[in-house]
């Protein structure tokens, strides 16, 4: 018995040309000396798979489950790096990153492992052969000193990165709004062998501790260019200076708008950052958008001052002046969602207050707290509970 394919041509009157194809089963003996066939069974509407086994087996081969056939040893996970790895070179990041070579491929499993799987290095090193990153990129057997040396190989290379992203993304053709976007945070660390570890204000909850702050310039897409890691306890404003230096210094940018949250871009920074040396104006200077402080804009909001709660509606913005801002421009708007969380916060806060000092107000009733003195010592032992 074999499985026998026929094929037969047809021309339509539109005149298409089909072929129609006929799987057999046949078996072919002889009779009276001629070779005859006989048709089994059909085999046409079967899958191609079911015919091929069927034919397989008619040809004495020995099939067996894919289960038997082959044994798994170890499974290791793929697809979560590879599409990382695959968005990081559709991105361009190798080449950014500098030459071909071991450094550059330790420095790029390093950055995958980040957006993957954030841990320490140790636990990076390791995990690299627990998933199929380490043999893609040929950098299983590495040890912790090659990845300590490929950081440091990296933060030679920082310059020369930072350069070319100001240029994709911060460069007057790329950018023609010229905007950049700026802010500062912090990470507490432990040990004390740290040059830039000090006490400051803690963004990240963990007041007391020794930290470092770091400060991130993007475009307006938000998309990094350049870093800068500060001392612990340095201040907005000071972390505003040194990277506006970058922008203007080293990547030669001129006729930017700086972007950065209230506090941060001070009056007296931007009169030092537009001057020259010599205390004269810059031909080229900087502009800027940030907050005001709530002290400024209660000011404004005073009686008769020119912003008016009463002339805005809950969608549209209204630019003002006032000579407390001498060539600036004020743009206002009121945000009803926020209105409504505060609100929300200060019920919240009026509640507690209330629950904390009702024990105390059950005990003056009752008599047994009296005179102000008394009740205002226990009123303060609650703001001091409060305060911890």
């Amino acid at each position: 018995m074999h499985v026998a394919r026929n094929k037969r041509t047809y021309v339509a009157k539109s005149g298409e040309r089909r072929v129609y194809e006929s799987v057999l089963v046949r078996r072919t003996y002889r009779e009276a000396g001629k070779v005859r066939h006989e048709t089994l069974a059909n085999l046409s509407a079967l899958p191609a798979e079911a015919v091929a086994a069927i034919e397989a087996t008619l040809k004495g081969e020995r099939l067996v489950p894919a289960a038997r056939a082959a044994r798994i040893t170890r499974s290791v996970p793929h697809g979560h790096v590879a599409a990382v790895h695959a968005a990081a070179v559709k991105l361009g990041l190798p080449a950014l990153l500098g030459p071909a070579g071991r450094a550059r491929d330790l420095t790029l499993a390093l950055i995958i492992s980040r957006v993957a799987r954030p841990a320490s290095k140790l636990s990076t090193l390791t995990w690299w052969n627990d998933v199929t990153l380490g043999a893609d990129l040929g950098v299983a057997e590495a040890s912790t000193d090659d990845i300590y040396a490929a950081m440091d190989w990296l933060g030679d290379r920082q310059d020369a990165i930072e350069a070319e992203l100001a240029r994709r993304h911060l460069a007057p053709g790329p950018n023609p709004s010229r905007m950049a976007l700026f802010d500062l945070s912090s990470s507490w660390l432990e040990g004390t062998r740290c040059p830039l570890a000090a006490r400051g204000y803690s963004r990240d909850g963990k007041k007391g501790r020794l930290q470092i702050e770091y400060g991130l310039l993007t475009d307006p897409a938000g998309r990094p260019v350049a870093v800068r890691v500060f001392p612990g306890n340095t201040g907005d404003p000071a972390a505003f200076t040194g990277i506006v230096q970058v922008v203007r210094d080293k990547f030669g940018l001129a006729e930017m708008v700086m972007v950065g949250d209230r506090g941060m871009i001070t009056s007296a920074r931007i009169a030092a950052l537009n001057r020259l040396e010599d205390g004269t104006a810059r031909p080229d200077p900087y502009g800027w958008i940030t907050a005001l402080r709530a002290p400024a804009i209660k000011k404004l909001m005073a009686e008769g001052g020119p912003l008016q709660m009463s002339l805005f509606d809950e969608q549209d913005l209204a630019e003002i002046t006032s000579p407390d801002f001498p060539g600036e421009r004020l743009i206002a708007c009121r945000n009803p969602a926020l209105a409504a969380d505060r609100a929300r916060k200060r019920e919240d806060l009026l509640h507690a207050t209330e629950k904390l000092l009702a024990p105390i107000a059950a005990r003056v009733r009752a008599g047994k707290l009296a005179g102000a003195g008394p009740i205002g010592v226990e009123v303060g032992r609650l703001r001091a509970m409060g305060k911890k």
